[in-house]
């Protein structure tokens, strides 16, 4: 198993609760895991996850419902993809409606 700082095991286990055909943004995980303004640390977490590890990595984007960009172009496209196979529209500019599509734990 991978080692990772406890802040980063936090952060993965909120993100495993975001159910199929949602989205979270990395302020939101952020505010959920009691550290509102790590919304960076959210995104070096994401950033740091192997794909054998088995979190829904693809569920969480920026605040304004886009899919951020990264060093290898190819993850956004992943992203998309992952994202339209389980429901989720994306309108104009490739924003996904966060009133529609955001997650909203209990």
């Amino acid at each position: 198993m991978e080692k990772f700082p406890s802040y980063y095991t936090e952060v993965y286990t909120i993100v495993s609760l975001i159910p199929s055909g949602k989205v979270a943004s990395y302020g939101q995980i952020a505010k959920l895991s009691s550290r509102p303004r790590a919304a960076r640390q959210v995104g070096y977490a994401m950033a740091a996850l192997s794909e054998a590890a088995g979190v829904p990595w693809h569920r969480v984007v920026n605040s304004r419902g886009e899919i951020s960009s990264r060093q290898v172009v190819e993850y956004e496209n992943v992203q998309r993809t992952l994202l339209e196979q389980e429901g989720i529209e994306f309108g104009l500019h490739g924003r996904i409606n966060l009133q529609v599509y955001g997650w909203e734990p209990i």
